[in-house]
């Protein structure tokens, strides 16, 4: 079994350092590959990344910035072209940390029958879970929880998860088509959990697993970042996958 990372830089360059040094850590999950794709030119990290480390360390510069789905899918094409391409691939945001080292136990959640992606258990910088596992956003649902000010709901059964930390079995990934590129920023992990789920997959949470995700919640203080949300949003409601994924919830309540 070989693990290929996939991370992407939007100028945070301080914490793909922190995110590195953790990866190289010794006693650390043995890594085959990480794929860090530069997506604003950064000459000093451009720099810093050329030194030894103990897993090939590829560096992608993109001369045109890409959003999060299309820089991963990017990623995974270059691993998947590779001679000895890794049979599980993972997505990491570059604003994550971790005490103890949670590869191993979201690789062994992809064992799991009929596994699609594994996540851990993400919590805040205060130490708080995370609302990283949702339903699946319903228009009326959300109007309702934001306009109220309620805090999503505890959910023990997800319908869809935040992508800033996934394992993939490579196969996996490769035959639902990765991330839609279609959607910039913003609703491009609720699409392909859906298409995981709607495909035969599960996603399995690895409970030992935890990360710390620092999370920057740009669409609640920027008007161009709740723009691009609401857009994806908009794509998602509008979508097949969406509509299918309703059709299917409502067959599966109906047989249980």
């Amino acid at each position: 079994m070989a693990l290929a990372v996939s991370i992407v830089s939007h100028g945070h360059a301080a914490q793909v350092r922190k995110l590195l040094a953790l990866l190289s850590r010794p006693g650390a999950t043995p890594i085959q590959r990480v794929w860090l794709t530069l997506n604003l030119p950064e000459p000093e990290l451009a720099s810093w990344v050329i030194q030894p480390w103990p897993f090939d360390l590829q560096l992608l510069v993109n001369g045109t910035p890409l959003g999060f789905g299309a820089n991963h899918n990017q990623a995974f094409a270059r691993e998947a072209s590779m001679p000895n391409a890794a049979d599980r691939f993972a997505v990491l945001n570059p604003d994550l940390s971790w005490l103890s080292d949670p590869f191993p136990a979201l690789l062994a959640a992809l064992e799991a029958p009929s596994a699609g992606c594994a996540f851990p258990l993400q919590l805040d910088t205060q130490g708080q879970v995370q609302d990283h596992r949702r339903t699946l956003p319903d228009p009326l649902a959300l109007l309702h929880r934001h306009l109220s000010w309620q805090p999503p709901a505890t959910v023990t059964h997800p319908e869809w998860v935040n992508a800033a930390c996934l394992v993939f079995p490579s196969q996996v990934y490769q035959a639902v088509g990765g991330f839609d590129t279609r959607y910039f920023m913003y609703c491009e992990d609720v699409d392909l959990s859906l298409r995981l789920q709607l495909a035969g997959h599960t996603l399995v949470e690895a409970a030992a697993a935890q990360v710390v995700h620092d999370a920057s919640r740009a669409s609640r203080r920027d008007l161009r970042h709740l723009a691009w949300h609401v857009r994806s949003l908009l794509r998602l409601w509008c979508s097949p996958v969406y509509r299918l994924y309703r059709a299917h919830r409502a067959t599966a309540t109906i047989r249980a």
